[in-house]
């Protein structure tokens, strides 16, 4: 990206983008599911899940007035969120229900972003909320992780060409929309083997009365309609060839 002046930076920023490809929104959703589906890929990917999962804990909690402590990030690709406030009531149901809401959220808003073609402002959105959550990284590793996760969305934002900003972006966004599925299922498979007695869900069900599986299940249809929505927006009229056909 070359710029001289700061206005010449907003001005890029704000802009808007040529359409990509066909080729490229195939290609970058492909390339997305590979770096969701296969385990062995799947274990280093999933640290930008949980980095999302995290952001999205810790960002409802000040939302909701709660004092926000501090987020840790481990190499096994767990996390926690610490927050300090009431022990039950709207902002701790709400800053639980956040985590495994948020990839799949974040993915939809980055859909919307890229169907408008403001490829260059999703970029810096990210640099943008990546540095801010460095600022309550607690652990060495989460910052291992925010640092190296946010050097490689601002080289690509800075230094990449357009077309490798878009493939980026589109990847980017295709990723967080499938990789907020299968943090869900994960979860329920834990929970059936006993493994989760403190997941998200089941923290929601002692917060509410409401059974912890209605939660997981909630989860999933966030997820799952996100991806819809946002596959939607990035290719306009593919939902057309879903419809069943006129009697």
């Amino acid at each position: 990206m070359a710029v001289t002046s700061l206005t010449e930076l907003w001005h890029e920023i704000t802009g808007t983008q040529t359409d990509p490809t066909h080729t490229l929104l195939l290609a970058s959703a492909g390339a997305a599911l590979v770096a969701v589906v296969p385990q062995p890929v799947w274990r280093l990917t999933r640290n930008a899940v949980t980095i999302a999962h995290e952001g999205g804990h810790a960002l409802i909690a000040v939302c909701t007035g709660r004092r926000l402590s501090g987020i840790k990030l481990h190499a096994d690709t767990s996390g926690v969120t610490v927050s300090y406030g009431k022990p039950h009531g709207p902002g701790m149901v709400f800053t639980a229900l956040a985590g495994y809401v948020a990839p799949a959220l974040l993915g939809l808003a980055g859909a919307a972003l890229l169907g408008t073609g403001h490829i260059t402002a999703l970029l810096w959105a990210c640099v943008a909320l990546l540095g801010l959550m460095l600022l309550m990284i607690r652990n060495w590793y989460g910052v291992l992780a925010l640092v190296a996760t946010g050097a490689l969305v601002f080289g690509v934002t800075w230094y990449a060409t357009a077309q490798v900003q878009a493939a980026f972006a589109y990847f980017a966004v295709w990723f967080l929309l499938f990789g907020g599925v299968r943090p869900v299922f994960e979860l329920q498979w834990q929970r059936g083997r006993g493994r989760a007695p403190q997941s998200d869900a089941d923290q929601l069900a002692r917060l509410t009365g409401v059974p912890g599986l209605l939660w997981v299940l909630f989860f999933g249809v966030v997820a799952l309609g996100a991806a819809l929505l946002g596959a939607h927006w990035l290719i306009p009229g593919w939902t057309a060839h879903l419809a069943l056909p006129h009697s």
